[in-house]
């Protein structure tokens, strides 16, 4: 692949001639400028990227990149990137879809393209509600919220995406928040460089049906103290005076403040994204205000047997030692007559 390097993108070469039509102040947008931009580094030709999306208002996506792009039907993203890859590995798939999307009508695609390890990257845009039907509850929508379908309040747990993610054996989770562009570029492309399936919550704003539902976390004011920007091989620090930390405290995270009871720098947790077993991934995927700050970053990230190369190294074995080289000696095998 080292040939490709030599391709040389701007962000605008990977914008289509289609007007986005996302509502202004929409989360949306910011995403797909910080796809483009992390597309330029990835050093692949155009032709090599495909976009493919279910239905919601994220799934617009395919129609304002200047690539290859196929828009599903409900659910089925998942299934539909999974099949792409498969039928040519050469492909960079990312998958574009929503919480809605992903995790209700779509939750068993979901959880067995993670299980497979299918080398696609999705791209789940988590805004807790039906944007695009205007303003049902979702599968994430936090416990008792007030909607169109949950008029008291809804009476379901949400699902945990990293969680899920987890849960299902994934080897990529990572999570950002819409409007951080430089931190989502950066996750972007290391999720591009992945080999397995790649997961990236993104905590989108929608402005008309569930508008500052991440405030209480993402806003200006409060983001340094309420969230944590994890980096592979650095304590886990956080704060708007990098004053906060985590540590391991028994079987469970603890937030600390350093200098306090003789807690310095050394005390903290260091993050390690590519360790295999999840016990502290998963905790740090979980982590909720106002216990905790919320996880930001690339929370695992490690290396697995990808479902396209093992058929691949499947077929060949199969057909290394097989009698049956072409299809007339399929028809030519077993019992055969000739018909006069």
């Amino acid at each position: 692949m080292a040939e490709l390097n030599t391709f040389q993108y701007t962000p605008k070469d990977f914008k289509s001639d289609q007007e986005v039509r996302w509502c202004p102040g929409c989360g949306d947008h910011a995403v797909l400028n910080a796809v483009q931009k992390a597309l330029t580094e990835l050093g692949i030709p155009k032709e090599k990227f495909t976009f493919i999306s279910g239905i919601g208002c994220s799934s617009r996506f395919p129609y304002y990149m200047n690539t290859y792009g196929f828009h599903g039907i409900h659910g089925r993203a998942a299934a539909i990137a999974s099949g792409v890859k498969i039928a040519n590995p050469e492909l960079s798939v990312w998958e574009i879809t929503g919480d809605g999307d992903a995790l209700a009508i779509g939750g068993n695609h979901f959880i067995h393209a993670i299980r497979r390890n299918v080398d696609i990257n999705i791209i789940l845009f988590n805004n807790e509600i039906y944007g695009l039907t205007k303003g049902q509850y979702s599968p994430t929508s936090e416990k008792g919220l007030v909607t169109k379908t949950s008029p008291f309040g809804t009476v379901e747990e949400p699902f945990s995406v990293g969680e899920l993610v987890i849960g299902a054996k994934g080897k990529f989770f990572a999570r950002t928040v819409d409007a951080n562009v430089t931190l989502s570029t950066q996750i972007y492309v290391e999720a591009a460089n992945h080999k397995g399936t790649s997961v990236i919550e993104v905590l989108q704003n929608c402005v008309i049906f569930n508008d500052g539902i991440h405030d209480v976390v993402t806003g200006r004011e409060v983001r340094d103290d309420r969230t944590i920007i994890l980096k592979h091989g650095e304590p886990m620090k956080f704060g708007k005076d990098s004053d906060k930390g985590l540590v391991l405290d028994g079987l469970k995270l603890r937030v600390v403040r350093l200098g306090e009871n003789g807690i310095t720098e050394k005390n903290l947790l260091i993050h390690d994204a590519h360790e295999s077993n999840p016990g502290i991934q998963y905790m740090l995927a979980n982590m909720r205000y106002p216990e905790y700050p919320v996880a930001l970053g690339v929370i695992r990230s490690v290396e697995g047997n990808t479902y396209e190369t093992d058929v691949e190294k499947q077929i060949e074995n199969i057909q290394k030692d097989a009698k049956i080289k072409c299809m007339d000696d399929l028809l030519t095998s077993g019992s055969t007559w000739k018909v006069e």
